[in-house]
């Protein structure tokens, strides 16, 4: 059974950093790509960040807007996938999720993400 489990929100002020985490269960984790996305109020999910499989060593792509800011990472001893945010500003509030894409798309439960002084 696959499960994505999201971790690591929460209340920043503007500038702030927060690192989120996504545990993995349920398939062969460094077979496949993981990614980020994120759902503001009103808005459509938007792909945040993604990482290849670990034979593709690993590659990284990051929305512009999160470019430079942004970092995502995987650790395959720990079937987690990893999102480092700095610089945070009001603009990325929304609820984050992790996705994998195996036969079917998985989804994880999200987590919130509030950047607001």
């Amino acid at each position: 059974q696959v499960q994505l489990v999201e971790s690591g929100g929460g209340l920043v002020q503007p500038g702030g950093s927060l690192r989120l985490s996504c545990a993995a269960s349920g398939f062969a984790f460094s077979s496949y790509a993981m990614s980020w996305y994120r759902q503001a109020p009103g808005k459509e999910r938007e792909l945040v960040a993604s990482i290849s499989r670990a034979s593709l060593g690993g590659s990284t792509n990051y929305a512009v807007s999160v470019k430079g800011r942004f970092t995502i990472s995987r650790d395959n001893a720990k079937n987690t996938v990893y999102l480092q945010m700095g610089s945070l500003k009001p603009e990325d509030t929304a609820v984050y999720y992790c996705y994998a894409k195996l036969i079917h798309d998985y989804w994880g439960q999200g987590t919130q993400v509030t950047v607001s002084s």
